[in-house]
């Protein structure tokens, strides 16, 4: 795989614990101290070398930078150095228009990703593999269109950990907090256009703790939504228990 462009923080979402005053799925998670998002009350930042890993404060993303320092550099590289091409021709706002693609879809993708990885029947399966999701890339003034699903993979997780170590180090420490807190481990979907791609990690809850239905026909809804340009997705529980 020839990987241009890798953001490996590209999203980190949380499940509020129970006794928390509202329990949803979505959240962000301050990379340093671990905070949970409340976009009511103030919006994380983002840090503006690699655009993706998210902080609660100024503060905290100080304290952050000396273990940050080389995974954003090293994405901030990728980027600059990528060549995207669309249609046979060079087309230098592909990969911003990927970055805008997947922020706007994280939480579209990152169920899609717990769909396809059969993660609340076999939550073994988020250490043996991850969800590529291929694109198509057609110029269009509607930001919300410019992108279209091609196909879906089920691939082996090594298919994107083994590719860039430290690609592959920053996910076994999401991996690691995601445990220590209870969770199964992180799902890795990787959303890729040509050789433009971007890795999202997703911190898992136990199932126990999802109340998402399972679906059988997760390719289905995720096209449906890229296609209509909605952004509005969310998950559907009809149980306690999903």
């Amino acid at each position: 795989m020839a990987t241009a462009y890798v953001q490996p923080a590209a999203a980190n979402y949380y499940t509020m614990p129970a006794h928390a005053p509202q329990r949803q799925r979505g959240y962000r998670l301050c990379d340093q101290c671990g905070a949970v998002e409340q976009p009511q009350a103030s919006r994380f930042r983002l840090c503006g070398g690699c655009m993706t890993t998210q902080y609660c404060s100024q503060e905290c993303q100080k304290l952050h930078w000396p273990s940050h320092k080389a995974i954003c550099q090293h994405t901030a590289s990728q980027i600059s150095n990528a060549k995207p091409v669309s249609s046979g021709m060079v087309d230098e706002s592909l990969v911003k228009n990927l970055r805008k693609f997947v922020s706007a879809h994280s939480t579209l993708l990152g169920w899609a990703g717990f769909q396809a990885l059969q993660l609340k029947r076999v939550p073994a399966n988020v250490r043996q593999n991850a969800l590529l999701v291929e694109l198509d890339y057609r110029p269009s003034s509607d930001s919300l269109r410019r992108f279209s699903i091609r196909n879906t993979h089920i691939v082996p997780r090594t298919y994107i950990t083994d590719n860039d170590p430290l690609v592959g180090a920053d996910i076994q420490r999401r991996e690691d907090r995601c445990r220590r807190s209870g969770g199964i481990g992180t799902a890795i979907i990787l959303v890729q256009c040509g050789d433009i791609s971007q890795v999202m990690p997703v911190e898992v809850d136990s199932p126990n703790r999802i109340s998402w239905d399972s679906r059988d026909d997760w390719a289905d809804v995720l096209r449906h939504f890229v296609e209509s340009g909605r952004t509005d997705f969310k998950p559907i529980s009809t149980t306690a228990r999903g």
